[in-house]
């Protein structure tokens, strides 16, 4: 079983450009069929854009996407977790702050992001968020998502 963030977390998280449009975010999202991506410089974290801000800070309110950067919408110093920090920090983390998700440092560079889904996979591999963390995405097409049913 492993003890450290290191050891479960996704390497090489998604970043965007501070100065990147809400739309290439959105489209970068949906190439890699992920829900945030990490604001950064030169390997410096600056913040976290997720689906969520971009629907709730900038299309509800009815700006332009192609206009606004994605630096102007994310949630800026984000919550982060040491990659050399136990599983157990990460998930106090977590509860504290009520995030599902945190990047991970080393040397106060950004290395990776980890999931409440990474962590459930590994400390309950069999709990219904584990299996849901495991399983391929529905892929999407023009038409809608393929195998859903209403």
């Amino acid at each position: 079983m492993a003890t450290y963030v290191r050891e479960v977390m996704t390497p090489a998280a998604t970043t965007v450009r501070p100065d990147a449009s809400l739309v290439e975010a959105a489209q970068l999202m949906r190439a890699q069929d992920i829900g945030d991506v990490l604001v950064a410089r030169d390997g410096q974290l600056l913040g976290v854009l997720t689906d969520r801000d971009i629907a709730l800070r900038a299309v509800a309110d009815g700006v332009d996407p192609l206009s606004v950067t994605c630096q102007s919408v994310c949630t800026p110093d984000p919550v982060t977790v040491d990659a050399e920090a136990e599983i157990d920090a990460a998930v106090r983390l977590m509860r504290r702050y009520a995030v599902r998700r945190l990047p991970v440092v080393a040397d106060e560079r950004l290395t990776g992001m980890v999931s409440i889904g990474d962590l459930a996979r590994e400390r309950d591999p069999h709990s219904a968020l584990a299996e849901i963390s495991r399983a391929a995405p529905d892929a999407w097409t023009e038409e809608g998502a393929v195998n859903w049913t209403p």
